[in-house]
């Protein structure tokens, strides 16, 4: 992904602009305020909160003297930033109406309720999302086909979705982290001038920690899980997928010609098109779907009869058209973040992070806790790497810290945790994509919280770091 984005910083701030640490504090506490009593109070969708967000910043950058011009700008910058994540949502919710069309998904469903038992299913599904993730280098490309179809067959083996889901995300974004494909690796990696498999050898031993205990949690709910298999229910997905698809190996051509484009290192909008278009082929050669109709489930979605009422639940899809809800409110968080950027507030809460700043332990972990907390406040992970990656790789150099633990910190502690906020364009997507909740999937995402938590266990402890880097500081901040 190229960076078109150079983060603010307090030097570029106008000293008469510049607000103070507690000045900066007042949007961030009114951010949290407006989305903790608009969502959690009143149960008001995000777009409501966030509205109310933007007009308290975009007020608050008035009051600094920033123009409509200044402010538009800082809401453009974040929105391009943003833009591949858009279009991204955009094509994957077409892609999945195709695939489910084209008998794709329910195929995975047919054979996976074959496969698979109760007791299994959790650290399987773990495991096979992470090696997807890592051989096409996209954790929400895997979510939105892989874990789909995995929704559905846990629904049939008796597995709670919110559980499935929880180990199809700790799997697509563990795999995502260590895969040289994955845009938010290279990001990560390009704005810290770190070679790219420095930084996946960096992240490497953090990852496999927080993955390994995640699987064998996963294990255990597994068996807990596994009290008798419901053969009835599977027996009644199965007849009704077969009964309304060609349940045949020849359903697999759209994952085969995506993956294969992904293996061949296509980037991922021209990946997931060609996916979309061979779904919309193999509907009308596979299953018989009539060219304009093929098309119009493409725009509008699927509404399966299929004689089950679980079965059509778990294949109705929006389309191109349904992503609307999900896209409308990743465009207010980034405007949000833009607003938060362009007036200072980012720029001056990390210039007070550095100052605080007195060993290399806790320079790693704080570098981990902006990285949440920009997620929290712009809601897209590629803010989360850029803006601590860029503003601190100066204070690295100051402790003697190589770059690939600033990579390291960014990424293990910004890619995976958006996924646990309603309001992130990854909780958004995730949550829209597979039909559950974030609030509800977001205490089984193991990964989300053991990531960023092995991530400070190891920075705090010195576990991982050479013992050449643990330093203390050299010079104070300014």
């Amino acid at each position: 992904m190229a960076l078109d984005f150079t983060p603010t910083t307090v030097e570029d701030l106008e000293p008469e602009r510049r607000p103070s640490v507690a000045l900066a504090f007042v949007p961030v506490l009114a951010v949290v305020f407006f989305l903790g009593v608009g969502s959690a109070v009143l149960g008001l969708d995000p777009h409501v909160p966030l509205l109310w967000s933007i007009v308290f910043t975009g007020a608050f950058g008035y009051y600094l003297g920033y123009s409509w011009e200044d402010l538009y700008e800082g809401v453009a910058n974040s929105l391009l930033m943003g833009l591949q994540a858009l279009l991204i949502i955009f094509t994957i919710y077409a892609l999945i109406a195709t695939w489910v069309d084209a008998g794709t998904i329910p195929a995975m469903m047919y054979y996976g309720l074959e496969l698979l038992s109760p007791s299994v299913f959790l650290p399987v599904a773990a495991v096979l999302a992470a090696i997807v993730a890592f051989s096409i280098g996209s954790s929400w490309t895997t979510v939105g086909t892989l874990g789909v179809a995995f929704v559905g067959i846990g629904e049939g083996l008796g597995v709670p979705a919110a559980m499935t889901v929880g180990a199809v995300l700790s799997g697509s974004y563990a795999g995502d982290k260590q895969s040289p494909l994955s845009d938010t690796t290279n990001l990560a990696a390009g704005v810290t001038n770190t070679p790219l498999y420095d930084h996946i050898r960096r992240m490497r031993t953090g990852t496999v920690i927080a993955f390994g205990v995640a699987v064998a949690i996963f294990a255990v709910l597994g068996l807990q899980a596994s009290g008798s298999v419901p053969t009835d229910r599977v027996a009644e997905i199965q007849t009704a997928l077969a009964g309304s698809y060609s349940v045949t190996p020849l359903a697999f051509i759209p994952l085969v010609v995506t993956f294969g484009l992904a293996l061949r290192g296509y980037p991922a909008l021209p990946t997931l098109v060609g996916g979309t278009i061979a779904g919309v082929l193999t509907s009308i050669l596979l299953q018989g779907t009539g060219f304009v109709p093929a098309w119009e489930i493409f725009m509008g979605g699927t509404a399966p009869e299929t004689g089950s009422g679980l079965v059509d639940d778990l294949l109705a899809t929006g389309g191109l058209t349904g992503s609307a809800w999900t896209i409308t409110v990743v465009v207010a968080a980034l405007s949000l973040g833009g607003l938060l950027e362009k007036t200072g507030v980012l720029a001056v809460l990390a210039h007070r992070l550095s100052q605080g700043v007195r060993s290399s332990g806790s320079l790693i972990a704080g570098t981990g806790v902006s990285a949440i907390a920009i997620n929290v406040l712009t809601a897209q992970q590629y803010m989360s790497i850029v803006l601590p990656g860029m503003t601190l790789r100066n204070l690295y150099e100051e402790f003697g810290l190589d770059s690939d633990e600033l990579s390291r910190a960014v990424e293990a502690a910004g890619t995976p945790t958006g996924a646990l906020l309603p309001w992130h364009a990854g909780g958004v997507f995730m949550a829209s994509a597979t039909g559950v909740p974030t609030l509800e999937y977001a205490p089984f995402y193991l990964f989300g919280f053991l990531s960023p938590l092995v991530l400070f266990a190891m920075a705090l402890t010195g576990f991982g770091v050479p013992t050449t880097r643990r330093t203390e500081r050299v010079h104070t901040a300014d």
